[in-house]
């Protein structure tokens, strides 16, 4: 039984694969639609009744599914890239950099996916493929966080990455200079942030009247699922960046 699901599940990816990839150029045409999918299926020479069960809600459900492909690239993207010669800034704009340039050709079904995703019935999947992708490029920078920090990373690099992808899809800049220079300007907003919670944190009266909400944050930890990719990241986490962990929401709470 466990066998036949396996080769059903690969043979709807393989589905999806094929369907995705004729339905980008009708994207621009038709959004993210139930058209869309019947125009795919019919390139495809797939019956509807499997592209259906591919995508049971037609055209969220391939817009979700193209978001997870990118990420896909990308975790390969990164596995093949030189981490180990990056501190943990270069490697978070590398990786947000490095998603765009996967989807760079693909724009108007960036901007027609981010339309859809954001309409108020599929707001929570979009922030949960946004969450998603966040996750994937800390897991690959070697995050360590074991605490309330799991989140706030996550929190506020989806923020970044949000706002860098929508610069992006009004950029006009030659090689979308202006988005790289847009990009580097939010990592360096973190960077100012963290200095100066860095400092707050380091100051015994703010640490005295934060002890209370400090307390309660100690019972957040990170999902037992979480893990982290490769040594190299580990390493480069531990490094310090002007004496503060780079790109570290939080400070360690006292036992």
């Amino acid at each position: 039984m466990a066998e036949t699901d396996r080769r059903d599940d690969d043979r709807l990816s393989s589905v999806r694969a094929r369907l995705l990839e004729a339905a980008l150029p009708n994207v621009a045409f038709d959004g993210w639609s139930e058209a869309t999918l019947r125009r795919a299926a019919s390139i495809t020479g797939d019956e509807m009744s499997l592209a259906r069960l591919a995508f049971p809600r037609g055209g969220i459900d391939m817009a979700l599914a193209f978001h997870r492909e990118t990420d896909r690239k990308l975790a390969e993207a990164l596995d093949r890239a030189n981490l180990d010669s990056m501190r943990i800034r270069e490697r978070i704009t590398f990786a947000v950099r490095k998603r765009i340039e996967l989807i760079s050709r693909e724009r108007e079904a960036v901007r027609r996916g981010a339309s859809l995703l954001a309409l108020p019935l599929n707001a929570p999947e979009g922030a949960r493929a946004l969450w998603e992708t966040a996750d994937l490029i800390w897991n690959h920078a070697g995050d360590m966080s074991t605490d309330y920090n799991w989140y706030t990373k996550r929190a506020i690099l989806a923020s970044v990455i949000s706002s860098t992808m929508l610069y992006w899809l009004g950029d006009e800049s030659t090689d979308f200079a202006a988005t790289w220079s847009f990009l580097d300007r939010r990592i360096e907003n973190v960077m100012q942030f963290e200095k100066q919670k860095a400092a707050f944190t380091k100051n015994p009266v703010a640490r005295a009247t934060s002890w209370g909400p400090r307390q309660l944050l100690r019972f957040l930890k990170a999902p037992k699922t979480h893990h982290h990719e490769g040594e190299a990241g580990r390493r480069a986490y531990a490094e310090e960046w002007d004496g503060v962990s780079p790109v570290s929401v939080g400070d360690p709470l006292p036992d």
